[in-house]
């Protein structure tokens, strides 16, 4: 979900399969071909929904194999054109080693799921109408374009042969949404009870209202205290800044000051406004927190010692306030909108296809334990033979330099072509050795991976949980 123009349902491929390029579009594919022009060869088209795609061929031989790109969430209206890859030097090296790349817009904005998979798919048929089918497709994508990933091959399996979801949102809709909802349940019950959790008449007045609530409370130790708790309970890790240093690990002060620009910068405008969006699309309320501990909770959050720390400092009962979240009023779903957030998507941890997965540590949007959430689910379903997980130690949101993206995509295709997972060319100082091999120009900052661990994640939701 990236916050900023580009932050990141039923099936009806029959439709999509009769009749998915413009009339334009097959003149433009029969004239360029894929591959083998000298120059690298762009094809764009509009799916019967609306959606563009967007097709790019690379100048010389095709080696066979195409990069369907998932981008990340756009903020609800603003424009929305299709992308098929997250940054052009990973394109540019994709199609100077024989790829070809595609990617549709989605229909819509927002959290637009119910629109993003079939009309992936759709631009999977524009290809192969044009071109012929590749005989393998890697699905990729960065943060809700990980969630359409992931998405992308459980629901149709046959379509893939890997998958890289990269700052993917992979505890699934309904868990992410549903810690959303935690966090600004505590916001509203400890720093403003004036601010709309669900039900959002006015996003733009709620946001607006919680950041100016968060501002002042940012200014006295027993607000800064309240509002660490509320990030604990999303996890939000206390480190902002792509470049920076980590805050020391008994820097809480650091540490929540870091928190605070994640609320306000970036992780306020989804819980307070864009949660409007999704509403409507569902249909009602999808969230709810019934019986919820939070003192439970708050004891298995990464972030439990600074609050503790930071609650002592300030001369506050943690006790006190974590048993006023247990007397409030709880937040009730909305049956059906609970049912089409779990549809739009919830995972079963069935996976048909090698996967490989990249996390940076410091993400505060899409925190990095949705890592250990569906590495959870698809031990449970007996794949995790198919699984591996990589991490970046660094803060930010995708925050991957092209050479660690390249590195992760090399491992990946080396898992396609031999059949098994090379151990040794996944540890981080492989991947490090790879990604620096690359040059300055794949590397603005110095590669970073690293062993990681990310903690639980404190609500998770699997397909088959039951909606209340």
């Amino acid at each position: 979900m990236r916050v900023t123009r580009r932050v990141a349902g039923p099936i009806f491929a029959a439709a999509l399969l009769a009749s998915v390029l413009t009339a334009s579009a097959p003149a433009a594919a029969a004239a360029t071909g894929c591959g083998g022009t000298g120059a690298v060869a762009t094809t764009t088209g509009t799916l019967p929904d609306g959606a563009s795609y967007k097709i790019e061929c690379p100048a010389g031989a095709w080696n066979g194999s195409l990069f369907l790109y998932s981008h990340g969430y756009v903020t609800p209206g603003a424009p929305n054109p299709a992308q098929d890859a997250g940054d052009p030097v990973t394109a540019g090296w994709l199609l100077g080693h024989g790829f070809a790349l595609a990617g549709s817009s989605y229909a819509g904005t927002g959290w637009a799921i119910q629109q993003a998979l079939p009309d992936q798919i759709g631009t999977l048929d524009a290809f192969g109408q044009a071109f012929g089918p590749p005989a393998r497709t890697i699905a990729w994508g960065h943060s809700l374009g990980g969630i359409i990933t992931a998405g992308l091959i459980q629901r149709y399996p046959d379509r893939f042969t890997g998958a890289l979801p990269m700052c993917g949102v992979l505890s699934g809709g309904v868990a992410t949404w549903n810690t959303a909802l935690d966090a600004a349940f505590a916001f509203q019950q400890l720093v403003d009870p004036s601010v709309q959790i669900v039900h959002i008449a006015d996003p733009a007045a709620n946001l607006g209202g919680a950041e100016a609530a968060a501002s002042a409370a940012q200014q006295t130790p027993q607000g800064r205290a309240r509002l660490a708790l509320a990030a604990a309970l999303g996890d939000t890790p206390g480190w902002f800044t792509t470049g920076s240093p980590e805050p020391a690990p008994g820097d809480f002060a650091a540490q929540e000051a870091n928190q605070f620009q994640w609320d306000s910068q970036v992780d306020f405008p989804f819980i307070f406004a864009f949660r409007a969006e999704l509403e409507a699309r569902a249909g009602g309320n999808p969230s709810w927190n019934t019986g919820v501990n939070y003192a439970s909770d708050l004891a298995k959050s990464a972030g439990l010692r600074e609050v503790v720390a930071l609650y002592r400092a300030a001369g506050l009962s943690l006790q006190q306030d974590l048993a006023t979240l247990g007397r409030a009023s709880r937040v009730s779903a909305d049956p059906a909108a609970a049912r089409y957030l779990e549809r739009n998507i919830t995972f079963d941890g069935k996976l048909p296809v090698p996967v490989l997965t990249l996390h940076t540590t410091g993400d505060g949007l899409v925190v990095p334990e949705n890592e250990q959430a569906y590495r959870s689910v698809v031990n449970q379903a007996g794949d995790g033979a198919l699984l591996r997980q990589a991490f970046v130690h660094r803060a930010g949101h995708c925050a991957f330099t092209p050479a660690e993206t390249v590195a992760a995509v090399r491992v990946l295709l080396n898992r396609l072509d031999t059949g098994r997972w090379d151990q040794a060319a996944l540890g981080p100082a492989s991947l490090n050795q790879q990604a620096a091999a690359l040059g300055p120009g794949f590397n603005p900052l110095p590669p970073a991976f690293e062993q990681f661990s990310p903690p639980q994640y404190l609500r998770p939701f699997d397909l088959g949980d039951p909606v209340p």
